[in-house]
């Protein structure tokens, strides 16, 4: 409980202090439908319908997903991530740039299901990786509300790319967690090949329809339940 405020104190102080000069360079709003048969740990079949918000700023970037499941058999579960993190080079006016590092950051992050609240601290980095529309990494340490503490690093990422006239974006993420006592190690590498259907039908913003797929060792660090989940997606982006 100690951590939790101490965090949840450190991270308020430094938006407020940071809300007078805060410019906002970019915002992202999406909505996405996926439908899967091969989920672990529960029913295999579920539909999953889902809220992200992005957003770049001059003090850093937020994220924010909240997932609203539903299985075939009348389950129901929601789950939202909160990942904001703050510019070490905006702070200290410096430049922290060197090599394909393009910025050093805090990074926090909060995840809630159903029954637990789990928060993680720690830093992150963004890369300059050629071709890439974005690549970041983050180095956490874990809170865990039901579990013991243990450490994540997550990677993202987004690959456009464009075949003849048509645009894809391929991006994801992965996620690792050191094995603790009752955790095995965990690792969620899970990505989304896309191809923006709404250029054809002249929406402004894109109307992506692909594939996601889950490739998942040790679930919720659950030894030997692995999942391999592909999973139809549409995703429109207002």
């Amino acid at each position: 409980m100690k951590f939790k405020t101490t965090a949840a104190l450190a991270l308020a102080g430094t938006m407020i202090s940071t809300s007078a000069q805060a410019e906002q360079f970019w915002s992202d709003f999406s909505l996405s439908y996926l439908d899967g048969s091969d989920y672990e740990l529960g029913d295999p079949d579920r539909q999953v319908i889902t809220v992200e918000h992005a957003s770049g700023h001059n003090w850093g970037d937020t994220f924010f997903f909240m997932d609203r499941l539903k299985s075939d058999n009348g389950d129901t579960e929601t789950y939202f991530e909160f990942a904001p993190r703050l510019s070490l080079g905006y702070l200290t006016g410096s430049d922290l740039s060197f090599g394909p590092v393009k910025d050093v950051y805090l990074a926090g992050t909060w995840e809630s299901g159903e029954s637990f609240d789990n928060y993680l601290a720690g830093f992150g980095v963004s890369l300059d990786v050629p071709g890439f529309q974005y690549f970041n990494a983050n180095f956490y340490h874990v809170n865990n509300d039901t579990d013991p503490d243990n450490d994540q690093l997550t990677l993202t990422w987004g690959l456009p790319f464009k075949l003849g006239s048509a645009e894809f974006l391929y991006d994801g993420f992965l996620d690792w967690s050191t094995a603790e006592t009752n955790l095995a190690a965990e690792m969620n590498f899970t990505s989304q090949l896309k191809w923006n259907a709404g250029k054809l039908m002249g929406t402004k913003s894109p109307l992506y329809v692909g594939l996601e797929y889950a490739y998942w060792n040790n679930k919720f660090g659950v030894s030997g339940v692995d999942e391999r989940n592909p999973s139809l997606l549409v995703k429109w982006h207002f």
